[in-house]
């Protein structure tokens, strides 16, 4: 049996960002023999529905697997949020959901907020389709649980931070 060495980035009890899916807790790190071959796995459990995710530690990086963000991004996404300087497309409304869901899944928390930023942008000019609805409380939720956890403050007062920036 032969073994990867491969360096751990989070250790147990760590919290950590999944792209799509938000913050989760590393509950453990766990060998297991696939192929022959053991490989070491982040035990990830989603906050937000308990939804237990297992991350190869050699590829974690790859998967955007990332810890979360410093007061410093806190800044910079709060930056993003208030910007009303960029232009919405005019593509269609299911093309513009692609891009968005990209956005999304590459678990940049810059980009979760220009997603945030630009639907309700548009939801001022016309109304949202059912997708951009959900999307956009998608995109919310996973700021604002982020950003209550990188600040140590409570998620009520992150989302009315959030709704004052956009009211």
């Amino acid at each position: 049996m032969f073994s990867q060495e491969v360096k751990e980035v989070f250790a147990e009890g760590d919290m950590a960002v999944y792209p799509a899916h938000g913050v989760g807790v590393i509950k453990a790190i766990e060998t297991q023999t696939v192929a022959g071959v053991d490989h070491k796995f982040y035990v990830l459990e989603i906050l937000e529905n308990g939804m237990t995710i297992m991350i190869p530690t050699d590829s974690s990086e790859n998967v955007g697997l990332r810890a979360i963000v410093s007061n410093r991004q806190v800044d910079e996404v709060i930056d993003i949020l208030e910007d009303r300087t960029s232009e919405i497309g005019t593509q269609t409304w299911n093309r513009r959901y692609r891009d968005y869901m990209e956005k999304i899944k590459t678990g940049s928390v810059h980009e979760v907020a220009e997603v945030l930023r630009d639907l309700f942008l548009l939801s001022v000019d016309k109304d949202l389709s059912y997708g951009e609805k959900k999307m956009l409380d998608t995109a919310k939720s996973l700021l604002v649980k982020e950003l209550s956890l990188a600040q140590k403050i409570e998620e009520s007062k992150v989302s009315s931070r959030i709704d004052t920036i956009f009211a």
